[in-house]
């Protein structure tokens, strides 16, 4: 063979072995690609089907509007475990045996159902001021804090296991009816309130404006209960409001620590301080508290700034203090405090306040104790849940859970003062007042 004829014999073999070589190569990158795009294509499906998963399980169990038949319910984060604390199987034990065998199973509402465990979570604490909120309630909570809502116009508690008005808000249906602090609530439109939260009384009380309610009340001293209707009405009421008494007295009343408060004190305050004002009524009866952070705001215009407003105390015993910060211009002036039993939670905040801190006359009857602080923390579905977290001290260090704030100078309201309107009380106050600026 010549030379020419080996070159061309030799290429054709290298061109041959070339085109092997990428048909192989091709072949090996289309099994490649065939192997990747399944596994990418797996995982598309799957993140796809999980997405779609939690939207459509966020859309059918969060609604609120929505009911979830028990029998269809889809349980997440249904996990049975045991140890020898606690055994939360048999709490789905009792779920599945409702939905086997509940007369009425087809009517039953699993996500009322959730609501009503976390309602008896929270019950077995024995503390009336932890209570969930689904979302209906939780709304009825804003429009409360924000002062405007349809109801009777009454503050509600827990007092030695029995449902209990804090107080009745000024000019309100429940104030007109005669309620008054103290009154215990026995019946609810002849339903028994012994086994009601806070929370569940309130929805029953509230309802439509031009609609009624009847409540079974026992007032405080009296031996027998008596039924009281009540027409419910849209409930707008003033945070604080002053007027002017004789020899240049300011009757300052504090109605309740709403969202507005601080804005309508100011108003207020400066009213005081343009007419001269030679002493201040300040008057926290029937103020049933309201959001912590304001009473810090209005004591920090009646006593000096870097002052200890409260002092609260966690579970672990590590206490936390609320100063003063700033903005006084009252303190300068006399002052004297009205307290009752209807004066709670943030208004008894208040009163211990400037009490420890400025030395001030409390007059009138114990307040109601309520010494706890609670944390409202969003869920979701538009529902929520208040949880104590702390317990409040005044100043001075004292617990007031339960036993309330007794007052300097006591003066009770008796059953014939109310019915002819008369306010010894007030009268009082007026008398130290007059001494004081003498």
């Amino acid at each position: 063979m010549d030379q020419e004829n080996f070159k061309e014999e030799i290429n054709k073999e290298i061109s041959e072995d070339k085109e092997k070589q990428e048909k192989e190569n091709l072949e090996k990158n289309l099994r490649l690609f065939k192997k990747y795009s399944i596994f990418l294509v797996f995982i598309f499906l799957f993140v796809g089907s999980f997405y779609w998963g939690y939207k459509k399980g966020q859309n059918s169990i969060l609604s609120e509007n929505k009911k979830v038949s028990l029998e269809t319910a889809i349980v997440e984060n249904k996990i049975s475990s045991q140890n020898e604390k606690v055994d939360f199987s048999l709490f789905w034990k009792v779920w599945d045996l409702l939905k086997e065998k509940h007369v009425d199973k087809d009517k039953l509402d699993a996500q009322k159902m959730v609501y009503g465990a976390i309602n008896g979570m929270l019950s077995s604490t024995g503390d009336p001021y932890s209570s969930f909120l689904d979302p209906k309630e939780s709304k009825a909570l804003s429009e409360d804090i924000s002062g405007s809502f349809d109801g009777i116009g009454a503050e509600l508690g827990i007092k030695d296991e029995i449902l209990t008005i804090i107080a009745p808000l000024d000019g309100s249906p429940a104030q007109k009816a005669g309620l008054r602090s103290g009154d215990k609530i026995l019946k609810i439109d002849e339903k028994s309130s012994l086994d009601l939260t806070i929370d569940q009384a309130v929805d029953l009380i509230r309802g439509k404006k031009g609609t009624s309610v009847k409540l079974t009340i026992l007032h405080e001293g009296d031996q027998e209960t008596i039924d009281i209707s009540i027409v419910r009405e849209t409930i707008k009421l003033d945070s604080a409001k002053v007027e002017f008494k004789d020899d240049g007295i300011a009757y300052f009343r504090i109605i309740k620590f709403s969202d507005d408060v601080d804005v309508q004190f100011n108003v207020a305050m400066n009213k005081i301080i343009s007419a001269k004002s030679k002493g201040i009524i300040l008057d926290l009866r029937d103020n049933p508290g309201g959001l912590l952070d304001k009473s810090v705001v209005v004591a920090s215009r009646l006593i000096p700034k870097g002052k200890i407003v409260v002092s609260e105390e966690d579970s672990s015993g590590k206490k936390e203090n609320l100063y003063t910060t700033g903005g006084d211009k009252l303190s300068s002036i006399p002052t004297v405090v009205l307290i009752n039993g209807g004066s709670a939670s943030a208004s008894e905040i208040l009163a211990g306040a400037l009490r420890d801190n400025q030395k001030i006359t409390l007059i009138g009857e114990k307040t109601f104790g309520k010494g706890s602080v609670q944390q409202l923390m969003d869920l979701a579905g538009g529902s929520s849940v208040k949880i104590t977290v702390a317990k409040w001290l005044t100043p001075n260090g004292d617990y007031i859970m339960d036993k309330g704030i007794s007052p300097d100078i006591e003066v009770k309201m008796t059953n014939d003062d109310y019915k002819n309107k008369l306010d010894p009380q007030l009268d009082k106050a007026l008398e130290v007042i007059k001494d004081k600026i003498k």
